[in-house]
């Protein structure tokens, strides 16, 4: 464990245990003294206000495996769909019974795991924070402190609000719970609905929660978080039910920037390091929520094993042979400026040489299709996520839910749409600057009539040949071919290229393709373009169905 401190390991240890009651494991997560009960029951337990963050953790214990773990947001749900990163088919397997190409080309069934397992996760969550939420307000839990008492209610229900968030993204139609005591089977509720519960649950407790940005608050959701979950909730309230409310998004991203709680990372590279967040060394400022990792206590965060190859063992010192699968788009890769340091700093390029050994390995910018088996060396690896000598096959590496740069971006997007172009791009430019202060300095500077622009990424078929073109044998595209093809007439395309660029698999790009109009539209890699917007929205889990004949399945499903 690399940068292991005793606050870190209590962390982690309430993290570790979210099927046991919270009961069983009393520790502080700041305070190092450790208190140990011999036979603890709700009886005769008596929390104090050192005791609360134990009572919560349940709760949060579950974004582990929901955002990296096998399956995650971050890739399968949010990126395989989206024209940033593929998992082709490899020399070693990777078909994997067609579930990345379904992904890919938008062509998933009723019971794919993809995103059952997203839907599972955030009903394990939303069933927690009602479990804890009745303890308390039932007394089974005495929380004697009122103010601390408040608090702790205030962040649950703001953790709960996201989790519906995340369901309201993936598939609109869901039932709200939050009686813990309920017996009957859950009604369905509308969009509508669920993004009304969001919008009230954030906006009421938002005021109660902790406006703290250290460690005590670190992995947990303040207040500074829950104002950008809501932000980003408003972000996407036209897609969600067909009213924009992105005058909403502005004030919340102020008081966030006003509040100088943090600030963009001089190195882009810094919130993904395995020592960005403040119980690894707090070398970065830009995180304001995260899901921590560790490879002992929380041994869930493989991506890393996925995307780099089987040899890159030899070059980064690691435990195990990584799996060789996931790349980037070779579209997406080459709509970089070639100054743009983030290139370097998300993909890993060129060659590659082990410690003493004669052994080299030299990636390349192409995949000819996704169907294979296509080579190791085709399509650059993933290393946005530091990647560290004596890394196990579950990293230490902890997942940024929201940073700062994103507060920035969704300000400027809301300016730009609503009229204010020149005030958006200087918000652009701040965030561009570190990507080229190391190479030309004067290319970070955008304007507002540029981010009024179409896209610069070469939207159509990718074909084996390595030229894009409007199908398999088709003619070649350019950027104003139009239709499906070219992305020069996407409104606001410019901008949405700026977001591919800070947010590469980060877990955005589906979202950010839907909100722009491009996710059914255009054509990328072996994807084709459907006008058939049903896939917009994840059809509910059978099994969900099946348990519960109050559910209906979403329209086109």
């Amino acid at each position: 464990m690399l940068h292991l401190t005793t606050a870190r390991t209590a962390l982690l240890r309430l993290l570790s245990v979210p099927l046991l009651l919270p009961l069983l494991a009393v520790v502080a997560c700041t305070d190092l003294t450790e208190t140990v009960y011999d036979q603890i029951t709700e009886k005769n337990f008596k929390p104090t206000a050192r005791d609360l963050g134990s009572l919560i953790a349940p709760a949060y214990a579950v974004l582990a495996d929901m955002y990296m773990g096998w399956y995650g947001i971050v890739d399968v749900a949010q990126e395989e769909p989206a024209d940033v990163l593929v998992t082709p088919e490899r020399v070693n397997g990777w078909w994997d019974g067609g579930v990345y190409y379904r992904q890919h080309t938008h062509s998933w069934s009723l019971n794919s795991w993809t995103f059952d397992h997203t839907w599972t996760n955030c009903f394990s969550s939303v069933n927690n924070v009602n479990r804890v939420i009745y303890q308390i307000e039932s007394g089974t839990i005495p929380v004697t402190n009122d103010s601390a008492k408040a608090g702790i209610l205030a962040e649950l229900r703001a953790l709960r609000a996201y989790d519906y968030s995340l369901l309201l993204d993936d598939f609109r139609n869901v039932p709200i719970v939050t009686d813990f005591t309920a017996k009957d089977l859950p009604q369905q509720n509308t969009a509508q609905e669920v993004y009304d519960f969001v919008v009230s649950e954030l906006t009421a407790v938002i005021p109660g929660l902790s406006k703290e940005a250290g460690v005590a608050m670190y992995g947990r959701m303040n207040r500074w978080a829950a104002e950008a979950i809501l932000a980003r909730v408003y972000l996407n309230a036209d897609v969600y039910v067909g009213t924009s409310a992105y005058d909403k998004v502005i004030p919340l991203t102020r008081d966030i920037i006003d509040s100088g709680k943090y600030a963009l990372d001089p190195s882009y590279r810094t919130p993904f390091s395995v020592a960005a967040g403040p119980l690894d060394g707090g070398q970065s400022h830009e995180v304001i929520w995260a899901v921590p990792y560790d490879h002992v206590y929380l041994p869930v965060s493989s991506f890393h094993m996925k995307t780099l190859k089987p040899e890159l063992k030899y070059v980064f010192n690691l435990v195990y042979e990584p799996w060789g699968g996931s790349a980037g788009n070779p579209q997406f890769v080459d709509s970089y400026d070639p100054d743009d340091h983030r290139k370097q700093d998300t993909w890993l390029m060129g060659s590659h040489f082990t410690a003493g050994a004669q052994f080299g390995y030299n990636f390349t910018d192409t995949i000819p299709q996704f169907r294979g088996p296509n080579a190791f060396r085709l399509g650059f690896p993933v290393w946005k996520y530091e990647i560290y000598s004596g890394e196990t096959g579950s990293s230490d590496v902890d997942y940024p839910i929201v940073r700062y740069a994103e507060v920035l971006m969704m300000q400027a997007e809301a300016l730009l749409r609503t009229g204010q172009a020149d005030a958006a791009a200087a918000l652009v430019t701040r965030v561009r600057q570190r990507a080229f202060a190391a190479t030309n300095p004067a290319k970070a500077t955008v304007t507002g009539v540029d981010l009024m622009q179409g896209s610069t990424y070469l939207y159509g078929w990718y074909d084996t040949d390595g030229v894009v073109k409007t199908g398999p044998g088709g003619t070649p595209v350019t950027a104003t071919t139009g239709g499906a093809f070219g992305g020069a007439d996407i409104q606001y395309g410019r901008f949405l290229d700026e977001l591919g660029w800070e947010f590469a698999v980060e877990g955005h790009r589906r979202q950010d393709l839907i909100r722009f109009g491009v996710f059914s539209t255009k054509a990328w890699f072996n994807h084709a373009a459907d006008a058939d917007t049903h896939w917009r929205i994840y059809p509910i889990p059978q099994s969900a169905i099946d348990a519960n004949p109050n559910l209906k399945q979403n329209p086109g499903y």
